[in-house]
């Protein structure tokens, strides 16, 4: 499929989300009798993300930061069990503690973090999830990061839903005046146990489903990451040291990946990234494209951040795609037992 198919395919997803139809099918419908009979035998193998234990890792990042009269910066994760850290033993090895140490060292300030994102859920939870973040008008998040999608395509959630789900979260949270990142679908095609044709299915599933994601994300306000190297191509270079031992979530070098790719972005949302790297690098393919366009291109490199730009034009809504360098990540710092201040 070329890239022009891809941003079409894209294209009339999110359409559907917007006026209320159901999409095309993800994989088409002669391919769903076979996507379920493989699937029946790779859950037999892998985890279905709706069990196992989530380190608690809430708390207030960056103590040592803290200055008087100045508050810390709220972080709030949302989405499924990628999002929560589901795999790691540890509240430090989440992403959501590797992203709020990561802000905090490069803001000089504490962060406080909040995670409402539970493990197997699909985009219909973020309602219930954004309920959560908003609870108290006093202490709207600074940042939101979700994590959604994969469990969409897992339990053949129509994609249109999907992506209309995720539109109307991203919308409400930019309302109430929170920055939003979202990380779309990761790669399915790389879960070890998944054979083909299997494999070929869900990757064509979820990039589908993450360059919808995009446009409906981006036209609310938000700004995307792809995350293919989240199930992609360093996880199907390095499945034993990025696969957890499910074989199906991240390892905990498998999050500091994910985390790595998205903090760009959030410090860029914060206004915490330096100047020039806000201007696009024609070194590096950077640029603007009509939105399902730069959708469909960041679908297929994962770390790709998408953000609206120019209103409208001749093929409709325009955004910056970008390529960010990507930052060490500070080691995490235990987070206290009491909650983000």
């Amino acid at each position: 499929m070329t890239g022009l198919s891809r941003a079409r395919v894209a294209r009339r997803i999110a359409a559907g989300a917007a006026y209320g139809g159901g999409g095309i099918g993800l994989a088409g419908a002669a391919a769903v009798g076979l996507l379920l009979a493989e699937a029946q035998l790779a859950r037999r193998r892998v985890g279905n993300g709706a069990s196992g234990h989530v380190p608690n890792a809430d708390g207030l990042y960056g103590a040592s930061y803290t200055v008087p009269g100045e508050p810390a910066l709220r972080l709030t994760m949302l989405g499924d069990s990628t999002a929560a850290g589901q795999g790691v033993h540890r509240a430090g090895q989440t992403p959501g503690a590797l992203l709020a140490s990561g802000v905090a060292a490069i803001a000089e300030r504490p962060v406080g973090l909040s995670t409402v994102a539970v493990p197997g859920a699909r985009s219909d939870d973020l309602e219930r999830q954004v309920t959560l973040a908003l609870a108290d008008p006093s202490r709207v998040p600074d940042v939101c990061v979700i994590m959604i999608g994969a469990n969409d395509v897992t339990h053949r959630m129509p994609p249109a839903h999907s992506v209309r789900h995720l539109s109307s979260a991203v919308r409400r949270l930019r309302t109430a005046g929170a920055e939003v990142v979202v990380g779309t679908c990761p790669d399915l095609g790389t879960i070890e146990p998944v054979r083909q044709p299997l494999r070929w299915l869900a990757r064509r599933a979820s990039r589908q489903l993450a360059a919808a994601q995009t446009i409906g994300a981006v036209e609310q306000g938000g700004r995307t990451v792809s995350l293919g190297d989240l199930l992609g191509p360093e996880f199907a270079a390095n499945p034993r040291e990025l696969f957890g031992p499910d074989n199906y979530h991240p390892s905990v070098e498998g999050y500091a990946t994910a985390a790595m790719a998205v903090l760009p972005t959030v410090g860029a949302v914060l206004g915490l990234w330096p100047a020039e790297e806000e201007r696009p690098d024609a070194a590096r393919r950077e640029g603007f494209l009509p939105v399902a366009r730069a959708a469909a291109e960041a679908a297929e490199e994962a770390g790709t951040e998408v953000t609206a730009a120019m209103p409208s034009g001749p093929r409709g809504p325009w955004a910056l795609l970008k390529r960010r360098r990507r930052r060490r990540l500070p080691e995490p710092e235990p987070a206290p037992s009491t909650q983000p201040t």
